[in-house]
């Protein structure tokens, strides 16, 4: 090290009062650890460089996590919020067919899906006035095809909620528009002793907005809380 600095002056000076300034940018570390290598030449291995660079690695790593878990959270947080509006709006309805009709309409909306269903299962056939009304939103269906639907024909342990992705919709529930749907949800529910059970369904276009990989800790709150009203209106 020569004493006599070939520096600039003034930019010596500011390096000196703050040389955090350095250390804090990783490019001005980068080029200082580059020339320290060409000065110690090719035959030396510098194991506190090497040491350095691996800590910068594992850095970079956590701080990818770290941004990770803070979007997680902040998806998750989002999600619970539309879940929640989605229960007040579904409080609102003081009469029967006001709270299937707002299932498909706010409540669909709120929830950010492109189709939402309630199948009912039941052994009545015939035209019911009810039925026609609500044909929107409402599908009746035979008794058994609420859990095959849900598990596929499988015979799989039943679960609450499913999540899946499709090649196009089962026309029973979505009609016409069963070719657009690419994933869907189903949410089994239990209407109590001595009533056959039922699902809502709620269907996509984006292929990706309902997969198996997605947690289903909030459609099961939302299920549960459907069935207490579905138990209300029943009674």
């Amino acid at each position: 090290m020569t004493s006599s600095p070939n520096i600039d002056a003034t930019l010596r000076e500011k390096i000196l009062a703050e040389p955090a300034a350095i250390l804090d940018d990783r490019d001005l570390m980068h080029a200082l650890i580059a020339a320290n290598d060409r000065a110690i030449g090719s035959n030396v291995v510098d194991l506190r460089g090497i040491a350095m660079e691996r800590l910068e690695a594992r850095l970079d790593r956590l701080e990818d996590t770290h941004r990770s878990v803070i979007a997680a959270a902040y998806e998750n947080l989002a999600g619970t919020n539309q879940v929640h509006r989605a229960v007040l709006r579904m409080l609102d309805p003081m009469d029967f067919e006001a709270f299937l009709r707002d299932l498909a309409g706010e409540v669909a909306d709120t929830l950010g899906v492109d189709h939402m269903h309630l199948v009912l299962e039941t052994v009545q056939t015939g035209d019911d006035p009810a039925v026609n009304r609500l044909g929107g939103v409402l599908r009746v269906v035979r008794p058994g095809f609420c859990n095959d639907y849900a598990d596929g024909g499988r015979g799989a342990p039943p679960r609450q909620v499913t999540l899946r992705q499709v090649q196009a919709g089962n026309r029973t529930i979505y009609g016409e528009a069963a070719d657009y749907v690419r994933s869907e949800a189903c949410l089994r529910l239990n209407f109590g002793p001595g009533r056959l059970p039922g699902m809502l369904v709620m269907g996509a276009e984006d292929p990706h907005q309902f997969t198996p990989q997605h947690g289903t800790d909030l459609l099961g709150f939302f299920a549960g809380v459907f069935e207490r009203q579905m138990r209300r209106w029943l009674d």
